[in-house]
């Protein structure tokens, strides 16, 4: 596993990695894209390839091993919707003085911070910022070369972005700062002008296709076309779950009476059962759609897995 599997874009993910290489990876970042067009996947990949501790190359430019301690620590984050489900739950938990000063931020590796929309308002707050601005400042990293923080969204309370420009204007040597955003022009311009803007565009459905063919080569031309375009039109809801996102499928499908379903009817996710996917009966564009499963974040991806 290494960048080769990270899907389009290569002209901006080679200019990262040679970035990288150089040792002039930015102290700010802004990726900056359509949702599915893979900002929250690249962005662990580019602190996994910083901080590997066996790195490797591939095409001539630095790649990381996917197998080290950091690697595998740093891939934890992957599921972030999960992580947030959790963390928001763990903090309903608390007494309402505790709950109401308590800010959701996710870290499974101790260099790496992940910083969500907190719930329920979805936006980055004060409270946030402040523990970013301290591990900047005062927590040098302890198991890595650099210390990654991540924004996943762009909506920031007023207050929580004026304090980042902190940071941004006086960047420790050690850290740098990923902030996600579908819209660079919903950030600060005193943010935007102190950060390195890096564009991804979304992934046309001819490389889905091509995908599909080299990894699924028994499937017709016109299966892979189909699943393509439904993938393509599917990256709009990245933010839903992949339950939620079945969910809406199978209830479409029986709508308008697709012959897709092993169930007759559905209310919940959990009578979802895909059919026997070698039965010639079942329909490609089921076997396609659990087979494939693009995993949705509270972040963003175009990562598929193919198992």
């Amino acid at each position: 596993m290494g960048f080769q599997d990270f899907l389009g874009n290569s002209a901006t993910v080679t200019h990262l990695r040679e970035s990288i290489r150089a040792g002039r990876f930015p102290h700010s970042l802004i990726l900056a894209g359509p949702r599915g067009a893979g900002k929250y996947t690249l962005a662990l990949m580019l602190a996994k390839a910083v901080n590997c501790l066996d790195p490797t190359e591939s095409d001539g430019l630095p790649d990381f091993c996917g197998k080290c301690r950091n690697c595998l620590r740093i891939s934890d984050a992957a599921n972030l919707d999960v992580l947030v489900a959790e963390a928001v739950e763990a903090r309903e938990d608390l007494r309402e003085a505790d709950k109401r000063e308590t800010r959701i931020l996710i870290q499974t590796h101790p260099d790496v911070l992940i910083v969500p929309p907190d719930p329920p308002q979805l936006l980055i707050k004060i409270g946030q910022v402040r523990q970013v601005i301290h591990v900047a400042y005062y927590r040098p990293p302890v198991e890595s070369k650099r210390t990654f923080t991540i924004f996943t969204a762009s909506a920031f309370m007023r207050e929580a972005a004026n304090s980042l420009l902190k940071v941004l204007e006086e960047p420790p040597e050690h850290t740098s700062l990923i902030l996600l955003t579908e819209n660079p022009q919903e950030l600060l311009p005193t943010i935007r002008s102190r950060a390195v803007l890096h564009r991804l565009a979304a992934i046309p459905a001819s490389d889905l296709e091509a995908l599909l063919a080299q990894r699924r080569p028994g499937l017709k031309p016109q299966d892979r076309a189909l699943a393509g375009q439904y993938l393509l039109h599917e990256r709009a809801s990245t933010f839903w779950t992949k339950e939620l996102r079945v969910l809406r499928f199978v209830k479409r499908s029986q709508r308008h009476n697709y012959p897709f379903l092993a169930e007759p009817r559905v209310r919940s996710v959990s009578e979802i059962q895909p059919r026997n996917l070698s039965s010639s009966k079942t329909p490609s564009l089921e076997r396609l759609y659990f087979s494939i499963r693009p995993q949705s974040r509270l972040g963003d991806t175009r990562y598929l897995h193919l198992p």
